[in-house]
């Protein structure tokens, strides 16, 4: 069973950067569509990016477009959410996940996802 391990999470100041890493632990990440959601004190937890299997498609929650970037080492059995431009509003826990079916694009629903990580927690200050 893969256990999704995030990282890179931390404390910035608004207007800063972070690169979110989740690497599988017992298990792979190669031909499964990845995806990374965060969830803010209160609230529900909600759809931040999605990547295909093979990186080809990319999906962003609209708040999030032209300030991050997913992407895959698949040699390394890894996926990156690139984080710039961050605003008090991005202050959440960061969860990375991948989907369950092989081969799929990545969709937004937190349902299509089986294998979750402990979560990384991003703050960022104004």
């Amino acid at each position: 069973q893969v256990q999704p391990v995030e990282s890179g999470g931390g404390l910035v100041q608004a207007g800063g950067s972070l690169r979110l890493s989740c690497t599988a632990s017992g298990g792979t990440f190669t031909t499964y569509a990845m995806g990374w959601f965060r969830q803010a004190p209160g609230k529900e937890r909600e759809f931040v990016a999605a990547l295909s299997w093979n990186g080809g498609r990319t999906d962003y929650v609209d708040s999030m477009k032209g300030r991050a970037t997913i992407s895959r080492d698949n040699a390394a059995n890894t996926v990156y959410l690139q984080m710039n431009s961050l605003k008090p509003e991005d202050t959440a826990v960061y969860y990375c996940a991948r989907h369950k079916i092989r081969w799929g694009m990545g969709g937004r629903q937190s349902d299509e996802y089986g294998s979750w990580g402990q979560g990384t927690q991003v703050t960022v200050s104004s």
